[in-house]
């Protein structure tokens, strides 16, 4: 199985910063995020993965907010590693796709084909307020910017041919101008001509990466991404995604072997079950009663105000009827429909915003991931550790091993680039 690692300040519990085993301080310190790096690289996991916000929200009261701009950040830790891949989140909804294709060529020339995009749209009214949006554009809006965006992406890192590049001292020519050419791109949302002005990627372009579970995410997923980051509760539906997903990505002209999933996964892991049981009910006691409104209303749509939190949500709409995430919303909307009040569903997802959260010994976090991976429903997981550095230290002594004795884990890398750590051939330049 593959196994990207989330990174983040003091851990994915949203209280994680207040634990006495953390340090909020960590938040804004490089060497936090190298030696996080290096301990994931050390353990030959496939990627570590940056996720991004464009603004600052009610929550910034309660929990912490990411500081650095992830392309920025990875950079750091491409010179600080050797061949842990590298995964950044980055908008299409307020970025042009030049700058961004080639903020990325740059990334995966420094990090010698290490690089990935992780590819989001954006729904936050506070975000969009920022760039001169207002309001933001609808989900199928926002869907179709990015399809264009990707294509005209695509058309960027494709636009030096692989023998462009000729550095010829005898003949003082050094690009042969004959191979680089220009995309002259008219559509909907951009007007680019090209071409970019960096050579080609090493990997012709970065993994592509995206995290949409909405119908419209998911054929967008199915159409252009390489990697899928999922949010499920439950096998059987993380397993129904993964079948939908790749017949539509089948149906897009795709070979269905090319696409890995990786659903998240929170690990609370200790050397007894009831260690990591109190370890969750440490974390989760720290979290304040106004944490839980802020979140529920923010990922919801909904006015919380008042409301008892011992008593169970209000009816919920469809998802369609909902803006922001979708996938999300679907998750939340399922726990409430099980009769759960409103602190219990929190407490579902306190630990990781929707992902599964599993609590026990690495034994018993080693038997989820391999009845997910045999039962269809992942070729691997995005981990999201509570507590950093400490829970990434755990799993990579605790579940690692085990998942190794079974042969479900490599033991070292098998190649350099990040395609390589997925078993993923890099795109022919020019297609």
């Amino acid at each position: 199985m593959h196994l990207n690692v989330f990174l983040s300040q003091s851990g994915h519990h949203s209280a994680a910063w207040r634990h006495p085993r953390a340090d909020p301080r960590n938040a804004a310190c490089l060497q936090h995020y190298v030696a996080l790096a290096k301990s994931a690289e050390a353990a030959a996991m496939d990627s570590v993965f940056i996720a991004d916000g464009l603004s600052i929200g009610a929550e910034a009261q309660y929990e912490e907010r990411r500081n650095f701009e992830p392309l920025t950040l990875l950079a750091a830790l491409a010179v600080s590693t050797f061949r842990i891949g590298l995964i950044a989140t980055a908008s299409t909804s307020f970025s042009e796709p030049y700058n961004l294709a080639r903020s990325f060529a740059s990334l995966d020339h420094i990090s010698k084909g290490r690089a990935g995009w992780n590819i989001v749209t954006t729904a936050e009214e506070r975000s969009a307020q920022n760039f001169g949006g207002w309001p933001a554009d609808g989900h199928d809006a926002r869907y179709a910017r990015a399809d264009e965006f990707v294509r005209v992406a695509k058309q960027l890192w494709d636009s030096w041919g692989p023998t462009a590049l000729c550095m010829d001292t005898a003949t003082g020519t050094y690009t042969d101008l004959g191979n680089v050419r220009e995309i002259n791109h008219v559509g909907q949302h951009f007007r680019v001509r090209g071409p970019l002005n960096i050579p080609p990627c090493p990997q012709t372009y970065p993994l592509l990466v995206q995290a949409g579970s909405s119908p419209r995410g998911m054929a967008f997923a199915a159409e252009h991404a390489e990697v899928v980051f999922s949010v499920h509760q439950r096998l059987e539906a993380a397993a129904r995604f993964c079948r939908s997903l790749r017949q539509t990505a089948a149906a897009y002209g795709r070979d269905v072997e090319m696409l890995r999933v990786l659903p998240g996964l929170v690990p609370v892991v200790a050397d007894s079950e009831k260690a990591a049981g109190q370890l969750k009910r440490e974390l989760d006691d720290l979290v304040p009663t106004e944490k839980v409104v802020a979140f529920l209303e923010e990922r919801l749509g909904i006015d919380l105000a008042g409301a008892d939190l011992d008593a169970p949500l209000p009816v919920l709409p469809p998802p369609s009827a909902f803006a922001g995430q979708q996938g999300r919303y679907q998750v939340i909307k399922d726990l409430a429909e099980r009769n759960l009040t409103i602190r219990q569903v929190f407490a579902r997802l306190s630990a990781g915003r929707g992902h599964a959260t599993v609590v026990g010994t690495p034994d018993q976090i080693a038997d989820h991931m391999q009845e997910w991976f045999e039962g269809g429903a992942a070729d691997g997981f995005t981990v999201l550790p509570p507590l950093l550095p400490d829970g990434l230290d755990d799993f990579i002594a605790g579940v690692v091993p085990v998942l190794r004795r079974r042969r479900l884990l490599r033991r070292e890398y098998e190649g350099d680039t990040i395609r390589d750590h997925y078993r993923l051939p890099s795109p022919r330049a020019g297609r």
